[in-house]
């Protein structure tokens, strides 16, 4: 079907894009369009945002764009100044004018920091947005990049620093040194100057397993015992969510940790934190504290002390361990509670921090960018759909009392939320489970006729939650409400909630979605020809599937950097990845369950039915979901006799990144299609 649409440099490929582009560019970009653009990109770009800095040495950081960097800039202020927008930051390192030197477009992805010269850092640089990430040595003290510096090249890649002078370099640079997925499996020690394919391997990851990585720690720079050097541990990801770590002595030997490899885990120099994802140790969904005792010849890990075993309806949503304090979150019934246990004492007791009761969601970072460094001090971000983000400093090293959450700043309203409205619902999917989902309403709607956008995703343990943003405030402020979906497949309510839809259970989540659109009919928001569907990769497999198996059930479909080809989505390196999450294409049993919601398989003719309007969306540069899924889908609907709209946009990669504009552009995009659809 269409296979040439898989190769990119087909003639034939190319037309069709050109063509389509300029079909939906005629069809979409309006005034109106230009105004939501404007709008969006405008948001982008304000500097009035709340700021929640990054630490190193003696500097606090933030990364930002505007109207002057739509790419952005790495900025720098004084520790002692307080990191308010108006304060005195100074540019570390300008991305525009970067790339403008280089002649070649790079996204920002962070910067990798060096423990033991904390203003050393590796920046992280995307190549157009996608997979592919350089790493480049830059003093962010002296705001230069390093002469002769580390330098690697763009492929998929991380790294840790191993000194001042060395790093653990993985890069799937060729072949030998990635997984059959394409992401990076060996380790290698790098030195300054050095070509990463003549750097001595440290470590190696199996060929079948996803990825490889490493942590180091000192634990001097933690104050503690330095007597047995720095622990080195390496993991080894077999599939994604199930790992083994190891560690690594002096010599080169492995010795592997006792852990399920189901478990999600964390270190530092004399503990070890772990949530358990199946009951083979613990209850599923138990996050259990060890002794880590890596100079030990005998037993690593000490006797497990469960700090939370969840009850109905909760689930451990972030966890950490800083150099004396264990910190996690619960997520209760979709309600954040704070948990803190101080590590420095045995006979601690876990203690419970009050968060504002208006959090519909929470989550918390480290002042300083690397652990080692320091104190435990956290920084909790709280918001919600209708509430900007609101900062607290929790400054947890300070025994001499009690730590509690001391308010910083908040973000500025980014739309009028005044007689709008939040609600939490639930919905019973067709095999009696009851899901949950989040509706905003706009401030005036008649019942029965509510413009309604569905967002989900469903899939690989991803947990989403509310989030306050001026892109979805827009689509309120036009009249639209807006739904976030919790349906199965997704990690809101614990490793049981997401393992039920995977596989053969894949169709649970879509079950589970599409009565939610069913149950906003049923109470009378409003009617199906009124409800979009929107989600991206996953969330892209799962629209395609709402418009295949439940056209009746949705006016307009808005399916981004999708997943469509269940029998050739392997074909591509990082496809073989997911094989746990979807199945195996090339095992028949597999083969035929997927091919039963597979949605370029199961397109039908128009003279048989008729589909909602959709709008298909990726990216030419997406290395992640290849963009021929999107392309062949829309092909295929075409064929049968359907009109979709198909853009691909020429670079962005699968998260649609890009500089302020291009972002805006994306998003404006979608809306007029909603406009034109559900909104008319």
């Amino acid at each position: 079907m269409n296979l040439h649409l898989e190769t990119d440099d087909d003639p034939r490929t190319r037309q069709f894009i050109d063509e389509h582009n300029g079909l939906s560019d005629k069809a979409l970009r309006t005034p109106e369009f230009a105004r939501d653009r404007d709008a969006i990109k405008a948001l982008i770009e304000r500097q009035d945002r709340l700021i929640v800095p990054m630490r190193r040495g003696g500097w606090l950081f933030d990364f930002r764009q505007s109207k002057d960097n739509p790419l952005g800039v790495w900025l720098r202020l004084p520790a002692d100044q307080q990191p308010l927008p108006d304060a005195g930051w100074e540019p570390a390192f300008d991305l525009d004018a970067f790339c403008v030197r280089e002649g070649k477009r790079w996204n920002w992805r962070g910067a990798v920091t060096c423990p033991w010269e904390p203003t050393r850092v590796l920046l992280t640089l995307s190549d157009g947005g996608s997979d592919l990430l350089r790493l480049l040595e830059f003093d962010a003290g002296r705001k230069q990049v390093v002469e002769g510096g580390f330098d690697t090249p763009a492929a998929r890649s991380h790294a840790t620093w191993l000194s001042r002078d060395e790093i653990c370099y993985f890069g799937s640079i060729d072949r030998f040194s990635a997984t059959r997925s394409g992401w990076p499996r060996v380790g290698r020690r790098l030195k300054r100057g050095q070509r990463p394919e003549e750097a001595a391997v440290m470590f190696e990851a199996a060929d079948e397993d996803v990825y490889g990585f490493n942590l180091v720690i000192d634990p001097a720079l933690s104050g503690a015992s330095a007597d047995h050097g720095l622990i080195d541990i390496f993991v080894a990801a077999h599939e994604i969510g199930v790992a083994s770590a190891f560690l690594i002595a002096n010599d080169g030997t492995q010795r592997r940790i006792d852990l399920p490899k189901e478990a999600d885990f964390q270190f530092n120099h004399d503990h070890c934190l772990w949530r358990a994802k199946t009951d083979e140790r613990v209850p599923t969904g138990s996050l259990v504290l060890q002794r880590f005792d890596p100079g030990s010849e005998t037993t690593l890990l000490g006797p497990d002390r469960i700090l939370f075993r969840p009850g109905e309806g909760q689930s451990v949503s972030q966890m950490m361990l800083m150099r004396e304090w264990c910190v996690f979150l619960i997520s209760d019934r979709l309600r954040p509670r704070l948990v803190v246990l101080d590590l420095t004492r045995p006979d601690a007791e876990q203690r419970e921090i009050a968060l504002p009761a208006d959090m519909q969601t929470a989550h918390f970072r480290p002042l300083h960018a690397d652990l080692h460094l320091g104190d435990d001090t956290l920084y909790i971000v709280g918001q919600g759909f209708l509430q900007p983000p609101a900062c607290y400093r929790l400054e947890l090293s300070d025994r001499g009392k009690q730590a509690e959450p001391i308010f910083v700043a908040t973000a500025p309203s980014y739309f009028d939320a005044t007689d709008m409205s939040s609600e939490l619902l639930e919905a019973v999917s067709e095999d009696g489970t009851k899901v949950a989902y989040r509706l905003v309403l706009p401030k005036q709607w008649t019942k029965g006729a509510l413009p309604v956008l569905l967002y989900g995703y469903g899939g690989f343990d991803v947990s989403l939650s509310p989030n306050y943003s001026g892109v979805t405030g827009r689509w309120l402020e036009q009249g639209g409400a807006y739904v976030q979906a919790y349906i199965r497949g997704g990690g809101e309510f614990g490793p049981d909630w997401y393992r039920s839809a995977k596989r053969q259970g894949r169709d649970r989540a879509f079950a589970d979605f599409v009565a939610i659109a069913r149950d906003l009919v049923a109470r009378g928001y409003t009617v199906a020809s009124r409800i979009a569907c929107q989600g991206g990769s996953n969330g892209g497999l799962l629209t395609g599937v709402m418009l295949t198996r439940y056209p009746d059930d949705f006016g307009a479909v808005w399916c981004q950097v999708p997943v469509l080809d269940m029998t050739r989505f392997h074909l591509f390196s990082a496809g073989q990845a997911w094989m746990d999450e979807y199945g195996d294409p090339e095992t028949p049993v597999d083969r035929d369950f997927m091919l039963g919601y597979s949605p370029i398989h199961n397109v039908r003719p128009a003279t048989e039915v008729t589909y909602p309007p959709i709008y298909v969306e990726s990216s030419a540069n997406d290395d992640r979901v290849h963009p021929s899924h999107a392309r062949r889908f829309a092909a295929r609907l075409e064929e049968e006799g359907h009109r979709p709209l198909f853009h691909e946009f020429g670079s962005g990669g699968h998260g649609g990144d890009g500089n302020s504009e291009e972002r805006a552009a994306r998003a404006a995009m979608g809306y007029s299609f909603l406009r034109q659809t559900i909104m008319r």
